[in-house]
């Protein structure tokens, strides 16, 4: 798959019987490239940082679960595009797991505005992330949505001094309810540095 493509187009996508036939597989592979590209923080969340392999098989998932055709792939692609990461930025789907839906609900009720309290360190500057406007993930009412899309966009020397290997690299989140923050490990850190330009 290919690295510095930033947008799925139709023509990336297997045919339905082709991925079905390779599917076990496919699957097998993109958990391996996961798994360094995961990072929990404090009890409850977890980050997953996107890419062009992972939307990719987010897409064809969907489409070989719910075999909607093109007419499904249109919506498919306007959904998960804008989280491929343009070569400029990280992007990362932020969970909140908890189990026990009364005790999610209270979590969530407390942290309103968490995505907005997200941040990269990349040496002594902060990043901030930016959510991801397509959606509303916050509700009116103080309460936050448990699946969060965002975004941390770099500018060319923040690029350069997190690829360097010289940095020391976190995230973490700043919210009343919820701070906690961690440092990345190298194997992350070489993973999410193939997402710049």
């Amino acid at each position: 798959m290919p690295r510095e493509k930033r947008v799925i187009q139709k023509e990336d996508i297997m045919p339905l019987e082709v991925y079905t036939q390779q599917r076990k597989e496919l699957r097998k592979k993109i958990v391996e490239f996961k798994k360094d590209r995961r990072i929990p923080l404090g009890p409850y969340a977890t980050f997953y940082f996107e890419s062009f392999e992972t939307m990719l098989a987010q897409v064809q998932e969907m489409l070989y679960i719910e075999k909607g055709g093109d007419e499904q792939l249109k919506d498919e692609l306007t959904a998960y595009n804008p989280l491929v990461p343009n070569g400029k930025e990280l992007t990362a789907t932020l969970m909140f797991e908890i189990d026990n839906p009364v005790s999610r609900a209270a979590f969530l009720g407390k942290v309103g505005g968490i995505e907005e309290m997200v941040y990269l360190k990349v040496g002594e500057e902060l990043i901030k992330a930016i959510p991801e406007m397509d959606v509303d993930r916050a509700f009116a009412e103080g309460k936050a949505s448990s699946v969060q899309f965002i975004h941390f966009k770099f500018t060319d020397d923040q690029v350069k001094k997190f690829k360097s290997n010289s940095s020391q690299i976190e995230i973490g989140i700043n919210h009343k309810e919820y701070s906690h923050s961690t440092r990345l490990n190298e194997n992350t850190i070489k993973s999410l540095s193939l997402d710049f330009i």
